[in-house]
């Protein structure tokens, strides 16, 4: 079962930016189970937190795959990227954007990380058992 960071522990952004690669092609399903982690921030600002995919690493997709809502508060956010459909997509990458407004300084700043665990099977196939008898 793959588990990874998307972005790093205790990562601080002040600006729009990209996390770095992740190979996904090796994982046994292709639904993952996405947290995105506010763990440190300031008041009167945004974070906007994209997945991207890619089939070589290199050249990425302009939609992403998921988007996290639009957040503003130290929290856990969980999001689910069902890659089933998109057998091209072999890497992932998070994607971020930030906003600032009212008093103090203009710069935003954030620090949060995303982790990525991939959804057993047998939970997906206990889960799909539950809807067809229901």
């Amino acid at each position: 079962m793959m588990e990874a960071f998307v972005v790093a522990e205790q990562t601080v952004v002040n600006a729009k930016g990209d996390g770095p690669a992740l190979d996904v092609s090796g994982a046994e399903g292709r639904i993952f189970l996405l947290t995105l982690a506010i763990t440190n921030m300031i008041e009167q600002e945004s974070l906007d937190v994209s997945i991207h995919g890619s089939a070589d690493g290199t050249t990425w997709d302009a939609k992403p795959v998921a988007a996290f809502p639009q957040r503003f508060y130290r929290e856990e956010i969980p999001l689910l990227l069902n890659l089933t459909a998109r057998p091209e997509v072999k890497f992932i990458r998070a994607h971020w954007e930030v906003g600032r407004w009212g008093r103090g300084s203009e710069t935003p700043m954030f620090e949060f990380c995303v982790t990525l665990r991939e959804v057993p099977q047998e939970i997906l196939a206990e889960a799909a058992g539950r809807v067809r008898t229901s």
